[in-house]
């Protein structure tokens, strides 16, 4: 066992008392829903910064950037990095989600269409996704710690040994491929390793925390903290303990950044050591190249999913006022600028563990950077700055679900229900929520994968959102037809494919083509193993996500086929960002809402400003019930419109210019430092 000291362990262990006892000290102001929920509505700036900050910064972004990059180069940082794009408008998004004045996302639904069925539906969906991300979020924990805590090479196993010796064998081969010198006998060898790579049968190293109860103990014991103190404090302990794990996370992102270029040299050998492209932003080798059409079409339903995550109303809706809300996004600006650490740190990555020394696994590449380069006491802090990262996130989403649980489920039951008991319920709902996340995150194995899920898998429900925000004409039934359908199309199909065998084993789907590189990759599959895996000439299967949307591109009339992967990509992205729109505006113009007094106040309280305390508010809220139509001269289509969106005041416009203003400072500075280090 290497890389763990006790000096180590020590600092993780004093970073999760003084979490706990921080969740134990917030305990006296989560009496009421209000309270418990959304910290009683009055988070100022600085909480609001750190909430967003948090919550946006979880640590596979570290993981999977530093994985991506260390894979293809700078340009794997985009599948993180194209949210720069959208910082202008979280400008406006904060503030909608302030001035809905609900209690969670749930709510919306209830509130525009007095759709208690939708609203329950939103929250059943949200607790899946939310096993999906807290499940993800603690293996990520895992695989970095997995890292960290090597086995010896002497104490692996018959089986362990031969794990990691297919796996290098293969590599050799690879390299013998890509470089035109393997033999046709050799590669009957790599297909059949390849096969077992897909398999999940070989692997690039062997850890001290493998073993199925030694995983399970992590995940049990990194769970139970997290319970711990949101059961405890709630919003107003998420709150505070983001001040600490921002602070913890800004130190566990840039500390391999020294130090490693201390181990290579300095910062004038990255060009020395790391190949001239991949320095380059907007491709790089690999299977898929991040072009801006890929960069684009990424953006899109990344824009589109992140209206309907389930922690917003609790995030925004916590804010003491609009200008609180909307400096969440100075948070946001600070997760884009730890990605360009994490870029580098892959680039260091690459230049450490290079040639010989070239990594089995690059998911591996941030733990086995962290072994090499930090000594006691610095791994353990990089450990707290994960932990740090990972329990952030995971608290906002926990105390999403368990609001979601008790208001648009709980109260549909039991309408009378207690505020001290509805608190009591969504405390157990947290800890149900985590160890049902906890079976989760055991059956994850690959980082890629899983991030290609969590960008697509909320695009339905965001549509209906950002759709509900700006167009009158929305209805229920439109909504309906347009989350069944694109659930159907974009997750269920997509996902359960791999498990019906006529789909898995029609011959038309198991097709293969060629990335970049040459190397063979499927069409609609992730991957294409043999049926009997000790039969060369076995027929062929898939396994992992059904490309669904490229399947009906190609019914169309595309040829799927031809394209490069990067096409396929952006194919598969377009499709999930666009489809969902296209059917709610289609069957939303040939159905009519009921209930136009009800649509008539939603978009009145959209329009009106929350007031700067309770009295002005109830104030304000009072004359829009009087006359939700006051607002109206302020819409930019006219008054008559259906559409909503309204003029920009001098707030609206000098935000937004200076969100774009930084966000194209910050491409500018990433372009640049990557342009400098490749002198």
């Amino acid at each position: 066992m290497t890389g763990i000291h006790p000096i180590d362990i020590l600092v993780v262990l004093l970073y999760l008392v003084a979490i706990i006892y921080i969740g134990r000290r917030a305990k006296h102001s989560t009496k009421s829903e209000e309270g418990y929920f959304l910290a009683g509505r009055k988070l100022g700036k600085l909480y609001q910064i750190f909430l967003n900050f948090g919550n946006a910064t979880e640590p596979q972004g570290a993981v999977t950037t530093a994985s991506f990059v260390y894979t293809r180069g700078a340009s794997g940082a985009w599948y993180s990095f194209q949210t720069i794009f959208m910082n202008p408008y979280y400008w406006f998004m904060n503030v909608w989600f302030r001035r809905v004045r609900l209690t969670t996302m749930g709510d919306l639904f209830e509130d525009r269409f007095n759709s208690r069925t939708l609203a329950l539906f939103y929250a059943a969906f949200q607790v899946c996704v939310a096993v999906l991300l807290i499940g993800f979020g603690t293996f990520t924990a895992y695989t970095i710690t997995a890292s960290l805590v090597l086995k010896e090479e002497s104490a692996w196993t018959a089986s362990e040994a031969a794990a990691v010796t297919g796996y290098r064998e293969l590599r050799q081969l690879e390299d013998l491929d890509r470089a035109g010198t393997l033999t046709a006998e050799q590669r009957p060898r790599m297909d059949e390793l390849r096969d077992q790579r897909a398999r999940g049968e070989i692997k690039g190293y062997i850890s001290v925390l493998d073993p199925a109860w030694i995983r399970w103990s992590f995940y049990i014991a990194f769970m139970a903290v997290v319970a711990a103190y949101m059961a405890l404090g709630g919003m107003t302990a998420a709150a505070i303990n983001e001040a600490l794990q921002g602070i913890l996370i800004i130190i566990f992102s840039v500390m391999l950044i020294p130090t490693g270029l201390i181990a290579i040299g300095g910062w004038d050998q990255l060009s020395v050591k790391v190949p001239e492209n991949m320095f380059n932003l907007f491709g790089a080798s690999g299977g898929v190249q991040f072009t801006p059409l890929v960069i684009l079409a990424i953006t899109i339903p990344s824009l589109v999913q992140m209206n309907a995550l389930s922690p917003n109303m609790n995030i925004m809706g916590s804010a003491k006022n609009e200008m609180a809300a909307r400096m969440g996004v100075v948070g946001l600006y600070g997760k884009r600028l730890m990605i360009i650490l994490w870029t580098f740190a892959g680039l260091i990555a690459i230049a450490i563990f290079s040639g010989e020394n070239r990594l089995t696994s690059p998911d591996t590449a941030w733990g086995m950077l962290s072994e090499r380069l930090l000594g006691p006491g610095l791994i353990g802090l990089m450990l707290a700055g994960v932990i740090a990262a990972v329990m952030s996130n995971l608290a906002a989403k926990s105390m999403a679900i368990a609001s979601l649980f008790v208001k648009n489920f709980c109260r549909l039951i039991w309408p009378e229900m207690t505020e001290a008991r509805g608190v009591n319920i969504a405390r157990w709902t947290i800890v149900a929520v985590m160890a049902v996340g906890l079976a989760a995150a055991t059956t994850m194995r690959s980082m890629e994968t899983i991030v290609g899920y969590v960008i697509t898998v909320n695009v339905p429900f965001g549509a209906a959102i950002l759709t509900m925000f700006f167009w009158r004409r929305l209805t229920v039934q439109a909504v309906w037809v347009a989350l069944l359908l694109s659930i159907a199309l974009n997750i269920v199909i997509p996902l359960g494919s791999e498990y019906v065998p006529a789909i898995r084993r029609a011959e038309a789907l198991v097709q293969m083509t060629t990335d970049t590189e040459g190397k063979p990759v499927p069409v609609y599959f992730d991957q294409v193993v043999r049926i009997r895996r000790d039969d060369p000439d076995s027929p062929m299967e898939g396994k992992g996500r059904f490309n669904m949307e490229c399947f009906i591109l190609g019914k169309v009339g595309f040829d799927v086929a031809s394209w490069s992967p990067n096409d396929r990509l952006a194919g598969r992205y377009l499709w999930d960002g666009i489809f969902p729109f296209v059917v709610l505006i289609l069957v939303g113009l040939v159905t009519r809402n009921k209930d136009q007094a009800r649509v008539d106040f939603f978009y009145g309280k959209m329009k009106t400003p929350v007031g700067d305390t309770p009295e002005l508010e109830a104030a304000a809220i009072a004359e829009t019930h009087r006359n939700p139509r006051r607002f109206d001269h302020t819409k930019l289509l006219g008054a008559n419109s259906s559409w909503e969106f309204t003029k920009w005041d001098k707030v609206d416009t000098v935000g937004f210019l200076a969100c774009c203003a930084v966000s194209g400072a910050i491409i500018a500075l990433f372009a640049g430092l990557l342009k400098l280090a490749s002198l």
